[in-house]
């Protein structure tokens, strides 16, 4: 593996006033990060998507975060396939406003 990322995952809970709030945890994986195929930039863009990078991760490390940070951007996690062949699950990642705050 080549680069390292961050995984984030949000944990909602209810405030004193019983409003709903999330708090955010990340952690580092090691991760091997490459471009989309043209077929996926295209196929998504057609689908309201801006896809970027594709990052391999172990399998192992993956538990269901929907951000990650790389490269000290924000990118939402639109979608996972995990090969049966394989002990890595493929991160489809986009960038987009409601989760890339500031970076």
């Amino acid at each position: 593996m080549d680069d390292v990322i961050e995984l984030v995952a949000r944990t909602y809970a209810k405030n004193d006033y019983g409003v709903e709030v999330w708090t955010e945890t990340s952690r580092e994986v090691f991760a091997k990060v490459r471009s989309v195929s043209r077929m996926e930039f295209f196929d998504g863009g057609r689908n309201g998507l801006n896809p970027e990078y594709v990052m391999d991760v172990f399998a192992g490390d993956y538990d269901g975060e929907s951000i990650c940070i790389y490269a000290g951007k924000r990118y939402s996690i639109y979608r996972v396939y995990k090969s049966s062949e394989s002990d890595y699950v493929e991160l489809y990642v986009e960038r987009k406003g409601g989760t890339n705050g500031t970076s």
